[in-house]
């Protein structure tokens, strides 16, 4: 069986929000919806996660953005972003997808997403990753 489809396996039948399978062994998954999982392999697991396959609820632009970022393989997403399929062609990752959208809005559907929002300002991954680390630490605080 092939990586995406183990990371797909876990991400239904273990309700992961997302799953990094590398060699045919499960080496990250969690539950936690939003970017920080993604951010966290970006971060904290990108040796570990390079040439790994990943399937996630939500795929939008700043998570395509860091998969290219960490030299992911290949993407699924359930729900996929437009420029996140940009993303991902432009830099040959291999993805696959249950539905697309033209963006990913945010958690009350009644504007882009935060994390969708930094990303089309650009390819800078720099900048993408200082702004979501500073949109974590203040989702952080604000839950103290």
């Amino acid at each position: 069986m092939k990586d995406i489809e183990i990371a797909k396996k876990y991400l239904e039948e273990e309700s992961l929000a997302i799953a990094v399978v590398k060699d045919g062994e499960l080496i990250f998954g969690s539950h936690e919806k939003g970017i920080r999982p993604m951010y966290t392999l970006a971060t904290s697991m990108k040796e570990i996660s390079k040439e790994a396959s990943i399937a996630d609820k939500v795929i939008g632009k700043g998570a395509a953005m860091l998969c290219k970022y960490i030299g992911v393989k290949e993407v699924y997403g359930q729900l996929i972003s437009i420029n996140a399929v940009d993303v991902l062609e432009e830099n040959n990752i291999i993805y696959s997808y249950d539905n697309t959208c033209p963006y990913i809005k945010n958690r009350d559907k009644t504007d882009l997403c935060p994390i969708e929002k930094i990303a089309i300002k650009g390819d800078d991954i720099e900048f993408l990753l200082k702004e979501i680390g500073k949109f974590l630490k203040a989702i952080d605080k604000s839950n103290l």
